[in-house]
């Protein structure tokens, strides 16, 4: 079934994140591939997406990125997510806090062909930055 088939490729996809393996996450998105981490300002290609993720998350020695919940319908895709991770490494010019970082995120995702052809990711970036800055 087509709905199993792509639920199964958005777990392979988070897990390649999760890995580090930013090689594979590139090999998930359709070459039409759309990153909307805003509305209304799509960052295309698969490139936009590995560098945006590969600086967020090399603040972290290890992270998890699991999904709590996944909804699929014909080529959507919605995933509930929580990301843990102590930061150890600075960004942006901002001094490590160096605690655990926790947050929920909320993606949605279409697929076409067998791959990944876009992501949009919803969460609350006043939660992470009260998180991430020192004391």
């Amino acid at each position: 079934m087509i709905v199993d088939a792509n639920k199964k490729l958005v777990c392979d996809f988070y897990e390649a994140i999760e890995r580090r393996d930013y090689e594979a996450v590139a090999e998930f998105c359709h070459e039409d591939f759309n990153f909307y981490v805003h509305v209304d300002r799509p960052m295309p290609g698969a490139a936009g997406l590995v560098g945006s993720e590969k600086k967020n998350f090399d603040m972290y020695d290890h992270f998890t990125f699991k999904i709590h919940e996944l909804l699929a319908e014909e080529d959507r895709i919605a995933a509930y997510m929580i990301f843990e991770g102590v930061q150890v490494r600075s960004v942006e010019g901002t001094p490590v806090k160096g605690g655990l970082v926790r947050f929920s995120l909320m993606m949605l995702l279409k697929v076409k062909d067998g791959k990944i052809i876009e992501k949009r990711a919803h969460f609350d970036n006043k939660d992470i930055d009260s998180q991430l800055v020192a004391a």
